[in-house]
């Protein structure tokens, strides 16, 4: 029988202030961290808006040579971890260093070190052929991106299996996946799981802005990113980390770790339709769900809540409306959705991980977050995707949701923890 997998450690940097206590309270409340581009000057774009983390390294613990050495979406994956492993109440010397491993998604890698020294290789862009002398020499690390797996396992004392998992917008959430796997097996007892991504640099604002992916709502970015809004007209990009430490059920009752939940059934299905499409009826996402809750052993009215990707572009919000309807059935009406991206923006490969922490923390708390800037129902749309306000209940049982560029669709299962 494969061994249980639980969540006994949280670490989040996310857009506003970082830590998980602020992140949660950020959620619950509604409160958008969405503002006007900070990080360059983005009146040449499109979309001019992000949701940006009020990061400082220095403050988070960082010293001088890892705030030279790591990109901007390596810091954050090494401060989450530092605060999950300190939130699960570990030691870097009380893990088992060889049945310790480490897994982190992210979908473009070390974005903004490679924006900045493209820079300066090229002068500006005005040089085709570069002279690599004035290249810092961390050049390697920013364009392999193993570097964020390395760093977490350095910071960590981690001597077991290390990997990035890189799946477009599912990577947190299938780096999340592929850790309980590793646990199940029997190949680890810890694994030090998440994703984290920093892309807010003019590339990734090109490429947005060349597919019209994104909100232009401009004039009002606090309010531009809207799930499930009749009004919605495209996602908001931001940027975090969040980081789990995920242990073996029968070690971490041992050390008397307090457990957050147990996930217990994860699926990642492909539509292999089209590179930015999605197939209208939702069938690849419905078929991950339905694995997701054949592992567990549930049916659909045992789910208390659906954290939802909701992007809020109009094929998406569509999209996951079917995939929760052919899944769920009749219980899909009956089951609160929300999403958390209202307010802490789309993260890539970084928000599968984010939202699997929410998950968690609802689990913990007995309260769903709300869907921030719901102010106008689609009426397409006709689940309840629990508009503005925060509802507390009981959640014995929680489903996530991922879907990314390429087809990929994953559905994990979380549950509260009966020891």
């Amino acid at each position: 029988m494969e061994r249980r997998v639980v969540i006994t450690g949280i670490g989040v940097v996310a857009p506003g202030a970082p830590g998980t206590k602020s992140f949660w309270e950020r959620i619950t409340e509604g409160r958008t961290a969405t503002r006007t581009v900070t990080f360059f000057d983005p009146s040449p774009f499109r979309s001019r808006i992000a949701a940006e983390c009020d990061f400082d390294p220095v403050t988070e613990g960082l010293t001088a040579q890892e705030i030279r050495r790591m990109d901007r979406a390596a810091q954050f994956a090494v401060v989450s971890a530092r605060e999950a492993l300190s939130d699960a109440g570990m030691l870097i010397g009380d893990l088992p260093e060889e049945r310790t491993g480490v897994t982190i998604g992210s979908a473009v890698g070390c974005t903004m070190k490679l924006d900045e020294e493209y820079n300066v290789l090229s002068d500006g862009g005005r040089n085709w052929v570069v002279d690599p002398a004035y290249a810092v020499p961390h050049m390697y690390d920013y364009f392999i991106p193993s570097s964020l797996a390395a760093e977490v396992a350095w910071a960590t004392g981690a001597q077991g299996p290390a990997t990035v998992v890189s799946a477009g917008c599912t990577s947190g959430l299938d780096s999340v996946g592929y850790a309980c796997d590793l646990i199940g097996e029997g190949s680890a007892d810890v694994m030090i799981a998440g994703a984290t991504d920093a892309p807010l640099s003019p590339i990734t604002f090109a490429c947005f802005d060349a597919i019209k992916a994104t909100s232009n709502r401009n004039d009002e970015p606090g309010s531009a990113l809207r799930p499930f809004n009749r009004t919605r007209n495209g996602f908001v990009l931001g940027e975090g980390s969040a980081v789990l430490v995920l242990e073996e059920y029968e070690r971490a009752r041992r050390r008397g770790a307090h457990m957050y939940a147990e996930i217990t059934g994860f699926a990642s299905r492909s539509n292999a339709y089209h590179m930015t499409a999605l197939r209208p009826d939702g069938a690849e996402m419905a078929e991950a769900i339905r694995s997701a809750l054949d592992q567990s052993r549930l049916n659909p009215g045992d789910i208390g809540y659906i954290n939802a990707h909701g992007t809020g572009t109009r094929q998406n919000d569509r999209h996951e409306t079917m995939a929760f309807k052919r899944s769920l059935g009749e219980d899909a009406y009956r089951i609160p959705v929300s999403s958390i991206k209202a307010v802490v923006g789309h993260s890539l490969g970084g928000i599968g991980s984010i939202e699997v922490a929410a998950c968690a923390l609802a689990i913990e708390h007995g309260v769903v977050p709300p869907t921030a800037n719901l102010d106008d129902p689609d009426p397409e749309l006709d689940l309840d995707y629990v508009p503005l306000t925060a509802r507390e209940t009981r959640l014995d049982a929680v489903l996530t949701v991922g879907s990314g560029f390429g087809g990929f669709q994953s559905a994990m299962v979380l549950q509260g923890v009966d020891r």
